[in-house]
């Protein structure tokens, strides 16, 4: 197995195009082709994590966090991130990031943040939009099974738990050969006239590339006729945060000892709020004060985040029970789900987690 099977692997559950524009997720520091001996599982790639990867056998770090978010002038180590990619290179460590991609990742970030507090019957906070496209291709009646099941191998027609979804209308199609084509029905040079199928489907458009290499490798005719309508729609597996419920409501107090007791919390800081009881709740897992409104106006009486600055606390309005639990707080149990995931698919090396605790923050 080479890096990049791994990197391919954690693209088939991210995959880049769902980051952030002011992202660098993907291979930072690292050949693709090297064979992999071991992978090490990080919130944050440092040196002292590069340290522990040596120790451990491991020539791949997957790191939630990218070590490098902007280019680099110099390579002097005249700051951790400088030294902790010299320490890499030095000691053929690769490191990838999966990290706002992950985030908006079906089964995510904010997913397991939710599912570790306990949030049931959950769904996307605020799913994309825009990232669906719906392609149309006309076929003769009699050849659609094989182009259409190319079509699901490659990625199309899945949507939300219903997979091989496509709608069909029949039609006549009607064309003329030219004396130098080569038609699959019909003859050149002759107008024909043949019934024919409308094929839809959606699809990610991160796929488009691998779908229409699928239609045009399966599809019978010479020059296959198509188009590709970008959606609106929204897409309701993947997105920003997660919301649910709780098993039961509860006070407010009790809630906040949930949440010390389930994510290991010393300290949480929180607004005020006028309700009794605590039951929709909304969460983020990282920096979300971006999502605020969008928790408010789906009726979460709690929105557990991270990174929430002064003046944004007054934005709950006393409309919405807004804590914050720290950043590293919100995500470290993304560390396990990736772990997973890897170990799930690989078995040929090991698959570690990060016994180094990578969190800046301290609490006195």
């Amino acid at each position: 197995m080479t890096i990049k099977d791994v990197c391919d692997s954690m693209e088939k559950w991210a995959p880049l195009q769902w980051q952030e524009s002011y992202d660098n997720a993907g291979l930072i520091v690292g050949d693709k082709n090297e064979k992999v001996s071991g992978v090490l599982i990080t919130l944050d790639c440092t040196e002292e994590v590069v340290e522990e990867a040596i120790q451990s056998g491991c020539n791949l770090i997957v790191a939630h966090h990218p070590i490098v978010f902007k280019g680099l002038n110099s390579f002097t180590g005249k700051n951790y991130v400088e030294r902790t990619v010299i320490k890499a290179i030095q000691n053929n460590i690769s490191i990838y990031a999966s990290h706002t991609n992950l985030d908006h990742a079906p089964k995510g970030v904010s997913y397991h943040l939710a599912k570790k507090i306990g949030i049931e019957n959950g769904r996307v906070l605020k799913p994309f939009q825009g990232a669906l496209k719906n392609l149309q291709y006309y076929i003769p009646k009699g050849q659609e099974v094989a182009v259409r099941a190319a079509l699901h191998q490659a990625g199309a027609g899945n949507i939300g738990e219903y997979s091989s979804c496509s709608f069909q209308s029949v039609g006549e199609g009607r064309f003329t050969p030219s004396i130098d084509a080569n038609p699959t029905l019909g003859k050149a040079g002759q107008a024909e006239i043949v019934e024919e199928l409308k094929v839809e489907m959606i699809f990610p458009s991160h796929l488009e590339g691998n779908i229409l290499e699928a239609l045009k490798n399966a599809h019978p005719y010479e020059e296959v006729a198509y188009s590709i309508i970008s959606l609106n729609n929204s897409w309701k597996e993947v997105g920003s945060g997660y919301i649910g419920k709780l098993p039961k409501p509860m006070a407010k107090s009790d809630f906040i000892q949930l949440l010390k007791d389930k994510l290991h919390l010393s300290l949480v800081r929180y607004t005020n709020f006028y309700k009794n009881e605590i039951e929709t709740v909304a969460v983020c897992g990282g920096a979300g004060s971006f999502l605020i409104q969008e928790a408010k106006r789906q009726k979460a009486d709690a929105y557990i985040t991270a990174d929430i600055k002064y003046h944004e606390f007054f934005d709950a309005e006393n409309e919405c029970f807004i804590c914050d639990i720290g950043h590293y707080e919100s995500e470290v149990m993304i560390k396990e789900a990736i772990h997973e995931y890897l170990s799930n698919i690989f078995s040929t090396f090991a698959v570690l987690k990060s016994k180094i605790i990578t969190n800046p923050v301290s609490y006195a």
